[in-house]
């Protein structure tokens, strides 16, 4: 069996694919379900964040296990396998778990560094064991993640190359102002009470908000968040929990609102966004104009301001003057004056009526190509100064770490809000300078790749060797009591120090070559030492088989997030 992975995330697809393909947490126990129940997989586990999808499996065939895992992911995301497949990628074996330790360290997420991406694969972890699909193999991968991850955390800097993902959002709200002085005295609503929700109200407090209210489908969650928040020892921030139908009156109050839900639809629309603005400075919240909508170009005036020099009345009748036709008639000395008119220069008559037919022809394309370009005559023109509305300061903030969202992305355009949401994150942290601790991060997962590889490739070959130890220890036993039904009155005190001459020969012959064969299969390639073993002891396979299942069966009992 060899470990797989297929998944799309922030770095392979576009935020709308990835809030389209987002799974609830109903649809990731059906995926656990579904993908153990097909033929490639043995077991899984789903890494499923606000920015990043991942399916993890063992499995026995590469192409079957792709095609497989691919399709499931595509029936439970509701995104179509077409569509989904330009944006999945794929990682096997060793590069899997490069990958997954990458991700545990921080290295691969939107925000460099940032620690949240431990707590969601304990929970990946804790899901996949509740729900019996994650055995030896994913047990141990996503175990010794979690440690990488810590280690990471404690033996380099990485924090100082990134920050939570919070964080970075109230950053982009406070636009480069230092947080804690943009936060001090505000009002804050969250709406949400799950581990992302949690942590941007504890956020919120260090940094100083007067107030937060914390808002929950489930109103007992929320009160019992607030409760933790006004128990704090390091802040002294009131904070209360409403129901979700008191939201629209608490934006009314809010300064700041971070949301992360895990709804399916919009919490807030563009409506309500716009009514708690309304509600807080008496005047309606007008939407700015797209900046993505196509610009109207001024109407055309060619021959028409004093001084140009072109004579639209010779043109000859039923041209436009908005193309190609409205050049095609005139001279080329007449056009040059116009160009030099255009350019502020001034005009040579004879030195315009000596120009060549071919000059004539080139003069006429090209200003019939600007025509065509600019969709009308050029001119000269005085220049207007442009008036662009000023946005008025936002009176709102908001924060939107949820995938789906939770806000309305009209809201963008409101006048007196601020809106972050995931996509502005994605590209706010794509020139997010990266700290030197990095690189030293990615040494530590280099060598923690290789020691997991070892330690899996020394652990496959371990039941083989204990099969070859029962099989050794049953001949003992059988050859004792052979030599007692040959020699009945042999004493106790006799039979004692032969029994353990013999185990002791047994012990020695076979030290050297087990101890040889582990460390030679935890080298890479070291795969083919265990069939060499039982081969040449002419081992049982069920009999290895069967220690398999019970070194499993006995993890098990043991086994839990670390």
């Amino acid at each position: 069996m060899s470990l797989l992975v297929v998944g799309l995330s922030h770095r392979s697809a576009p935020v709308s694919v990835l809030e389209r393909a987002s799974l609830s947490a109903d649809a990731q126990v059906k995926l656990l379900q579904d993908t153990v129940a097909a033929e490639p997989a043995a077991e899984a586990a789903v890494l499923a964040t606000c920015n990043r999808i991942e399916l993890y499996a063992d499995v026995d065939k590469f192409h079957a296990g792709v095609a497989e895992l691919s399709t499931l992911l595509a029936q439970h995301s509701g995104v179509g396998l077409e569509e989904l497949t330009p944006y999945l990628y794929v990682h096997y074996e060793d590069r899997a778990v490069h990958h997954l330790f990458s991700v545990a360290c921080g290295l691969d997420s939107m925000v460099v560094g940032e620690g949240q991406i431990l707590g969601q694969i304990k929970d990946s972890l804790a899901r996949a064991q509740e729900l019996h699909t994650a055995g030896r193999l994913l047990n141990d991968l996503f175990q010794q993640a979690l440690r990488v991850g810590k280690r990471a955390h404690s033996e380099t800097g990485i924090d100082r190359a990134g920050q939570s993902l919070v964080t970075f959002g109230l950053e982009q709200l406070a636009q480069g102002a230092d947080v804690q002085r943009w936060a001090r005295g505000r009002k804050a609503l969250v709406i949400g009470a799950g581990s992302m929700s949690s942590l941007a109200a504890a956020t919120l407090a260090r940094a100083g908000v007067a107030e937060i209210v914390i808002a929950n489908r489930t109103y007992d969650r929320a009160e019992r968040l607030a409760e933790i928040l006004s128990e704090g020892d390091d802040t002294d921030v009131l904070a209360r929990a409403v129901p979700m139908e008191s939201v629209p009156g608490e934006l009314t109050r809010a300064d700041v609102v971070v949301s992360c839900t895990g709804a399916t639809g919009l919490v807030l629309t563009a409506e309500a966004v716009a009514a708690a603005v309304e509600g807080r400075t008496g005047e309606p919240a007008a939407f700015a104009a797209d900046p993505d909508c196509e610009q109207q170009l001024p109407p055309t005036s060619a021959g028409t301001e004093e001084g140009c020099p072109l004579d639209l009345s010779a043109v000859q009748p039923g041209f436009s003057v908005m193309g190609e036709a409205a050049v095609a008639g005139m001279d080329a000395a007449t056009l040059e004056q116009h160009a030099a008119w255009v350019a502020g220069g001034a005009v040579d008559r004879r030195e315009a009526a000596r120009r060549t037919p071919e000059a004539d022809a080139e003069l006429i394309s090209a200003l019939a190509a600007t025509a065509a370009t600019a969709g009308r005559i050029p001119e000269r023109r005085r220049p207007e100064p442009a008036e662009e509305p000023q946005r008025p300061a936002p009176v709102l903030f908001l924060l939107d770490l949820a995938m789906p969202r939770d806000i309305d992305a009209a809201a963008h355009r409101l006048g007196g809000v601020r809106l972050v949401d995931i996509e502005s994150l994605a590209e706010a942290s794509a020139e997010a300078p990266m700290a030197a601790d990095v690189d030293h991060v990615r040494r530590i997962v280099s060598d923690e790749v290789a020691a997991f590889g070892a330690a899996q490739r020394a652990a496959h070959i371990t039941p083989t060797v204990v099969a070859l130890r029962t099989m050794a220890a049953d001949v003992v036993a059988s050859e004792i009591a052979r030599l007692e039904g040959r020699l009945p009155g042999l004493d106790d005190k006799h039979r004692a120090e032969i029994t353990q001459t013999v185990r002791r020969v047994v012990d020695k012959l076979l030290h050297a070559p087990t101890v040889r064969v582990k460390q030679l299969a935890a080298e890479p390639g070291g795969a083919g030492y265990a069939d060499a073993l039982r081969t040449l002891f002419d081992l049982d396979p069920e009999t290895v088989a069967a220690v398999s299942r019970a070194g499993d069966s006995t993890t098990d009992k043991n086994r839990g997030p670390a």
